[in-house]
């Protein structure tokens, strides 16, 4: 069962992030960063469950979309802040709704109207799973 479920998903994702322009990793960056707000590289490294090597690329490659700046901390001129700009937090939003938004559509579109509770009552199960997981 746990097989299937994951196979399910898979084109689910794929169809998911192929609607985004950002890559996943660096949709992580801006969402950590929009929630949290500042952090450094090797936070954001930690968070993300990257290299800090592959965070400063992104960072990099973030900072040239003008999505995020890099801020020296004002006691400790070793420490570079990531921040998030308003122009990030726009394009966080719209690749969140670019990934989801076909799928809100299908499902209003495809499905009846009892595939779509039945839907809903498993995503309170998943839930419910993951909750448990992050416990142990």
């Amino acid at each position: 069962m746990t097989g299937s479920f994951f196979e399910a998903l898979i084109p689910l994702l794929r169809r998911r992030n192929a609607e985004r322009t950002l890559s996943p990793g660096k949709l992580g960056v801006l969402r950590h960063l929009a929630e949290q707000g500042r952090a450094t590289t090797s936070e954001l490294a930690a968070i993300i469950q990257v290299s800090p090597q592959a965070i400063s690329l992104a960072a990099r490659e973030l900072e040239r979309l003008q999505l995020v700046m890099r801020v020296p901390d004002a006691e400790d001129r070793r420490r570079i802040w990531i921040e998030i700009t308003e122009v990030g937090r726009q394009k966080l939003a719209q690749e969140l709704a670019a990934g989801e938004g076909w799928l809100d559509q299908a499902i209003r579109e495809k499905l009846t109207k009892d595939e779509r509770e039945t839907l809903h009552a498993a995503i309170v199960i998943l839930w419910k799973l993951g909750l448990e997981v992050s416990v142990d």
